[in-house]
């Protein structure tokens, strides 16, 4: 995702990412109607799955993307609540693009949504974007170097 150095730092998004050694597979299938699904799949010996909310979801902020994530989860099914439970990792990865302004960037998460993802036994992560430098190279023009000869007498 290239941004431009000149962009204010700013909220990215929260993505919802589970790593388990079971198929996530049924549980994506309960959640699809409310998420759209960044990747399914077992890259190697653990099955993960990258999930974010439908675009468009309302207010656009970091803890009430969580607090929806949390009552997503809190309605499965049974045996799809399961899968969650006996997941090896469940992070709720909070983006957040960086730049050169403002000086300072601050986002503040409520105590509920926060407890919320511990009851889940979930962790709140944060993935920082660093902002793209443009590859334009300014050139300074440099003196001439005039080559001298030795005169042989």
């Amino acid at each position: 995702m290239p941004r431009q150095i000149d962009e204010e730092t700013h909220f990215i998004n929260v993505d919802l990412d589970i790593y388990s050694k079971s198929d996530l597979d049924p549980l994506v299938t309960a959640l699809e109607d409310q998420v759209d699904v960044l990747y399914i799949g077992r890259p190697r010996r653990t099955y993960e799955a990258h999930l974010e909310l439908r675009y468009g979801f309302k207010p656009y902020n970091a803890d009430a993307m969580i607090r929806r994530f949390v009552a997503l989860i809190g309605a499965l099914p049974k045996a799809q609540r399961k899968l969650w439970d006996t997941a090896k990792t469940r992070d709720f990865s909070i983006g957040v693009g960086a730049g050169l302004q403002p000086f300072s960037y601050e986002m503040v998460l409520s105590c509920e949504a926060v407890e919320a993802a511990a009851k889940l036994n979930a962790r709140i992560s944060f993935t920082v974007y660093a902002p793209e430098i443009p590859n334009r190279v300014v050139r300074k023009s440099r003196p001439s170097v005039k080559s001298v000869t030795k005169q042989e007498s």
